[in-house]
């Protein structure tokens, strides 16, 4: 059940130097045929990894990243000159309190919202410059809330996340079947393959839909608040198997609201408040009390989880 840490990068607190969503087109058309001039180089190759649940390499330079970005809903601005770095296959989650930016940061990495000032970048080119298909062919993202057409089964569904690699020319394959099968599989919502969706609990469809992003096969994944309906068992089933992508090489990035989960998967932690990173690094080094208690407004200690090592979050009993 755990999920040892990999790679790790420096931390760093805050003031220290240091259009379409990319993922499927539930609708099956792509909303911007145009084709764009940018091209994406391949994708890196994953890391070496050890045996069965040993670490990858250390988190390389990043390839997904803000810079300067303002990001804003019409005129009611979220974050300000934000700058943020994804390390390169690292497992990172995004913490924070409610309404501090941390999924409008996500939407901004996954393109579903673009900055008005400043700039989101994947390997160093504009992130909204890649025609759609080749951003979605980079990266991977499972959102927040999703509404499945109406009379589609798990299994079509699912295969949807092979959307970007269809084309006019590459056509449905047994390659892409098998993507959908092992994704099935590893949200264990197989046995489901005949079932309309709309028939499904909401742990059941959030398996589902994680299946989805699954199958497109991307080498950076957003997750956002991905344990969303699903019960403890659950919960932790899905962010092992984020565990193990992570350990091949996949770059994973996550919003997960309950901190001791962060702290026990993530490799590289962003902590934000009101807009601004306040701190980030590896768990082990920037979960403190007194971060805590900074960014939460939670009084509390800090000790080793005993199954884990990673910090474990325990709030001060009140002493009304």
């Amino acid at each position: 059940m755990s999920a040892e840490p990999a790679g790790t990068t420096g931390a760093r607190r805050a003031g220290a130097s240091a259009a379409d969503p990319i993922g499927t087109d539930p609708t099956g058309t792509d909303p911007n045929p145009e084709e764009n001039d940018v091209t994406l180089a391949e994708a890196s190759a994953t890391a070496s990894t050890g045996p069965e649940g040993g670490a990858v390499d250390a988190p390389g330079a990043p390839r997904l990243r803000t810079q300067g970005a303002r990001l804003a809903y019409d005129r009611r601005v979220i974050a300000e000159n934000l700058s943020v770095d994804i390390p390169d296959r690292s497992f990172t989650v995004i913490v924070g309190p409610n309404a501090c930016g941390k999924s409008t940061l996500l939407r901004s990495l996954s393109r579903l919202l673009t900055p008005t000032a400043g700039t989101v970048t994947l390997d160093e080119k504009p992130l909204g410059g890649y025609a759609p298909k080749e951003a979605a062919r980079v990266v991977g993202l499972l959102p927040q809330s999703s509404t499945a057409p109406d009379g589609i089964t798990v299994a079509d569904l699912v295969a949807r996340g092979r959307y970007p690699h269809q084309g006019l020319f590459r056509q449905w394959t047994s390659t892409d079947e098998q993507a959908v099968e092992r994704a099935m599989v590893a949200t264990e919502v197989d046995a489901l393959a005949d079932r309309h969706v709309a028939e499904l609990s909401g742990g059941q469809r959030q398996r589902v839909w994680a299946a989805m992003a699954l199958a497109q096969e991307t080498p950076i994944l957003l997750l956002d608040e991905p344990t969303t309906f699903l019960d403890i068992a659950h919960q932790i089933e899905l962010l092992d198997l984020f565990a193990r992508l992570h350990r091949d090489g996949t770059t994973v990035v996550a919003v997960l609201h309950e901190l001791n989960q962060a702290a026990r998967y993530a490799t590289h932690l962003i902590a934000m408040k009101a807009g601004e990173v306040v701190a980030e690094g590896p768990p082990s080094e920037i979960v403190t009390a007194e971060l805590v208690e900074e960014v939460f407004g939670l009084a509390c200690v800090v000790i080793p989880d005993p199954e884990t090592g990673t910090p474990l979050v325990i709030p001060r009993a009140s002493r009304d």
